[in-house]
């Protein structure tokens, strides 16, 4: 089968022809990818920027965005059939640990992470387990909806995290509507009534983000914070969600926060400057988010088949994976990239 596989950092991917994944587990599921989302994760991984966390041999198959058909299954597996429609939760997890029992199963510590720690689903088949898959309705594309398992659960996630913060009469900020903050914008309206103040610096993505439930959006050209400010009676927003992190707006995301208020960081890459004083006087709040719980992920995948969120997507070949990679790091592409084998 043709996959998209990693050989050396700092260089780009190759299409190659590998075998074809196999059963080796009662619990293995085999999943025919319909889609395989594009996530700017990938192009921190081909940097090297993901190496001394996951040790990840080289050469691997990117890819932890991932919805498609099963085509065969394990001895044990109960939930799928062959046949089944179904995206993945982007980590198979053991079901034992604490955090599993727990109900933190993205916090498993026997889990795998599918296009970071071992091969991913950019590829015409994937390995993944009978816990990961979440059925969907036959009708499902999962090209429409492969983003959800990765970008979609991160958002959501933080979202479901910063509800209880977001009573009405409350503003949220979110930072960068793109990939990610598209989708976090949607879970917003559908799940709150707090106020939503989107900052970008790209005017398209701010009239989508005004399409999706913005009330109010603002040009990140620099005056971002005092405009922000102006917006919140000099205040700040009592929860911040940042979905960029980097290039200096991981501290502008910490001067929109109002005293008392969340700053949550979805995005990463920029490094976070706080004098202790600055969190102890306004008793502010940093908050780390990471992908969400495979239960979030089927609330999420509720919302999608009802209409509540959807993905703005651009599909891509599979055999145009650089292409896609080289279009989502130049900024030409407005919500997800999908490659469909």
């Amino acid at each position: 089968m043709k996959a998209v596989r990693l050989h050396a950092f700092n260089q780009s991917p190759q299409i190659d022809d590998v075998p074809e994944p196999k059963i080796t587990h009662p619990l293995d599921v085999i999943v025919k990818i319909g889609g395989a989302g594009v996530c700017p994760t990938d192009l921190h991984i081909t940097l090297g920027q993901w190496d001394s966390r996951m040790n990840t041999p080289l050469p691997y198959t990117l890819g932890h965005e991932n919805a498609g058909w099963v085509s065969e299954v394990g001895s044990a597996v109960t939930n799928v059939a062959v046949g089944d429609t179904v995206i993945l939760h982007p980590t198979p997890t053991c079901g034992l640990c604490h955090a599993c029992r727990a109900g933190d199963d993205m916090h498993c510590i026997n889990s795998t992470f599918p296009g970071l720690s071992t091969d991913g689903g950019m590829a015409e088949y994937l390995l993944t387990s009978a816990r990961a898959c979440i059925k969907l309705d036959p009708s499902t594309q999962p090209k429409d909806v492969a983003a959800l398992a990765d970008a979609g659960i991160t958002a959501y996630h933080a979202v479901r995290k910063a509800l209880p913060l977001l009573y009405p009469g409350t503003t949220c900020v979110v930072i960068g509507a793109g990939g990610l903050g598209h989708i976090g914008i949607q879970s917003l309206a559908a799940l709150s009534a707090t106020r939503i103040i989107v900052v970008d610096r790209n005017p398209d993505a701010l009239k989508l983000a005004e399409q999706l439930g913005a009330s109010h959006t603002v040009v990140a050209d620099g005056n971002q914070v005092e405009a922000v400010k102006e917006l919140t009676d000099g205040n700040g927003a009592n929860v911040v969600l940042d979905f960029v992190a980097e290039e200096g707006a991981e501290n502008e995301g910490w001067d929109m926060t109002a005293p008392g208020g969340s700053y949550f960081v979805i995005g990463y890459g920029g490094t976070l400057h706080i004098p202790t004083l600055d969190i102890v006087s306004t008793e502010r709040n940093v908050i780390g988010n990471i992908v969400g719980t495979y239960n979030e992920l089927a609330e999420l995948m509720q919302l999608a088949q009802a209409g509540k969120v959807t993905l703005h997507t651009r599909t891509y070949p599979l055999d145009a994976a650089v292409e896609a990679l080289n279009d989502l790091d130049a900024g030409r592409v407005r919500g997800r990239a999908i490659l469909v084998p």
